[in-house]
Order: C-alpha cells, then sequence, then structure tokens
C-alpha cells in the first residue's frame, strides 16, 4: 500500500516545518507549500494528493478561495480539503468554501491524523 499524499498550504513556516514532521512520522508523504497558489503548480504536474490541509488566512491570499477554485477545478475537485484556521468562529465559512473538515489552531497531532485517516479509508 503506498504511502498516502497530504498537501499542506500555510504561510506560517513554523506551522508547515511541526506539520510536515508529525505527518511524516506517522508515514504520510508531505508536500508543503507557503502559498496557495503552488498547488495548483503541484496538480498541474499531477502530483495529486490524497489530502489538502489549507489554512484561511495566508499572506495576500484567502484560503476559502483557493477551497473555491480547488472545488471547481476537474483534477481537484474530489481531493478531500481539510482547512485550519485560528479563528474556531471560521468553521463555518471554511464547510460552506467546501472544505470537508476544519481543524482550529493550535491543534493536536491525533486530531489531524484521526481526521486524514478518516477521509482516506
Amino acid at each position: 500500500m503506498h504511502a498516502k499524499k497530504i498537501a499542506i498550504v500555510d504561510d506560517d513556516t513554523s506551522i508547515l516545518d511541526s506539520l510536515s514532521v508529525m505527518l511524516d512520522f506517522e508515514g504520510f508523504e508531505v508536500k508543503a507549500f507557503e502559498r496557495g497558489s503552488d498547488i495548483f503548480s503541484m496538480l498541474e504536474t499531477r502530483l495529486i494528493p490524497d489530502v489538502i490541509m489549507l489554512d484561511i488566512s495566508l499572506a495576500g491570499e484567502d484560503g476559502r478561495d483557493i477551497c473555491k477554485k480547488l472545488k471547481q477545478n476537474e483534477v481537484a475537485k474530489d481531493i478531500p480539503v481539510i482547512m485550519m484556521s485560528a479563528g474556531r468562529e471560521m468553521k463555518d465559512e471554511a464547510l460552506n468554501s467546501g472544505a470537508c473538515e476544519f481543524i482550529a489552531k493550535p491543534f493536536e497531532l491525533e486530531d489531524v491524523v484521526g481526521k486524514i485517516y478518516q477521509l482516506t479509508t
């Protein structure tokens, strides 16, 4: 069985680094990006992740808009998106923009891994 591929988009490099290390340790193949546009470049190369983790507040970008674009993209429309935000009140907006899960920061590794397994099995 191949390792599940997780794409993480967050402009906070400490979160990217910690999630990457934690998920790699759990056996996932992780690609980390600081800009939302990078996820579309990845999709063009046909590297299709099993799950996309996407921060709502990115520098100069809105994760909700990126999620909507992903859901309109023929390649990406069926990829589950987990949106993340320090604002717990953002859950409804995240789900309304097409995300299937929401994780409030700070988060517990078990919660992140649990949601990924739910979405990939």
